[in-house]
């Protein structure tokens, strides 16, 4: 599953990142594969601002899942320290990290030049060296690292002193701009369906006839990621999917950006007219069900599109009287989804 830990009218930054931390343990015990959380910037409604960082609590919080990031923005930092944090976090929870690297900034311009400046790179520097940070980053995991040249000399770089086991990296996109490079460096592919919705099927096909084996990975490896509300009812799932609706709506439409809405709170509110075509067009792409025909549409996702994996994005908003601290009804959607589709037993 993805989590961008959000922050709702209600919550703390601290209510939200426990939120988190209780539903990673209902997906560790559900048989989930992978918690990925991702990296947003100066966002009222996002408290996923630091990758590493809420890894390794999520890591000590459960047992067995692979805890992961979806992704580190990679032109906001610089490869050295991406690789260091990496490598620390897989030599602590051995086998279960995974780095996925985005090129986008996630976030406005002037917060994205407050990043860069003295880090990855200063304005398209850092994103013009895109597939150059992202060798060097498989390179100085490895426990052989990798060569810098400065002043005519090479020098050694490893990003931990003794690695025994290296986090897979992944590449993340919504274009073909990353399943090029994929397939290129040899490396599985993500492609952000829950956010784009279009382009999957030409961005996959295009990774799949262009790779190039590598020896960690000699076939390539995809997944998709889809938004999903479920629910007893196809009815209470629709309900619940509002106040991800209104954000996603804001956030298309340029409006101002706010903590996440309770469920009351986007029902008083609705959308305008105007904004219709929109919501209904995001709607008809989401996973928006009963448990059962939740679980269908994931398989017939997998299936229509021929990746590996499927990640949910659980978008199942709150209800004005559900715990602060907690993630009452996207629990509930991991749970419901994972009993439909026989990732656990009852």
């Amino acid at each position: 599953m993805l989590d961008l830990v959000p922050v709702r009218t209600n919550q703390s930054t601290g209510d939200a990142v426990n939120a988190s931390r209780s539903l990673a343990r209902v997906a560790d015990q559900t048989g989930y594969r992978r918690y990925w959380v991702a990296e947003h910037h100066n966002m009222p409604a996002v408290a996923a601002t630091n990758p590493p960082v809420m890894i390794a609590l999520l890591a000590a919080a459960t047992e067995r899942i692979r805890v992961g990031s979806g992704g580190v923005m990679l032109p906001n930092h610089a490869p050295l320290v991406v690789a260091e944090q990496f490598a620390l976090l897989e030599a602590t929870f051995p086998g279960r990290i995974d780095l996925g690297i985005g090129r986008a900034p996630g976030t406005d311009p002037v917060t994205s030049f407050a990043l860069r400046h003295g880090a990855g790179g200063v304005g398209e520097d850092a994103v013009e060296r895109f597939p150059e940070y992202v060798e060097n980053i498989v390179a100085m995991m490895d426990e052989g690292g990798v060569g810098l040249s400065v002043a005519g000399r090479t020098h050694e770089l490893r990003a931990t002193p003794h690695s025994t086991s290296t986090a897979p990296v992944w590449l993340l996109g919504s274009s073909d701009y990353s399943a090029r490079l994929a397939a290129r460096l040899g490396l599985p592919y993500v492609f952000a369906h829950h956010f784009s919705g279009h382009g999957t099927a030409e961005a996959l096909e295009l990774y799949r006839t262009t790779y190039r084996p590598s020896p960690e990975h000699p076939e390539p490896r995809t997944f998709l990621t889809v938004n999903a509300s479920v629910a007893q009812t196809t009815e209470q799932a629709e309900r619940l999917a509002l106040p991800q609706l209104h954000a996603m709506v804001t956030l298309r439409t340029g409006g101002q950006l706010r903590p996440q809405l309770l469920v009351e709170e986007a029902e008083a509110i609705g959308f305008p007219d105007a904004h219709l075509a929109l919501v209904n067009g995001m709607r008809g792409r989401w996973v928006i069900a009963d448990p059962a025909t939740a679980a269908e549409q994931i398989t017939a996702l997998a299936e229509e599109f021929g990746v590996d994996e499927v990640m949910v994005h659980p978008v199942a908003g709150a209800h004005t009287d559900d715990p602060v601290d907690a993630a009452t009804t996207r629990e509930t959607t991991l749970r419901l989804l994972a009993e439909a589709l026989g990732t656990i037993s009852t």
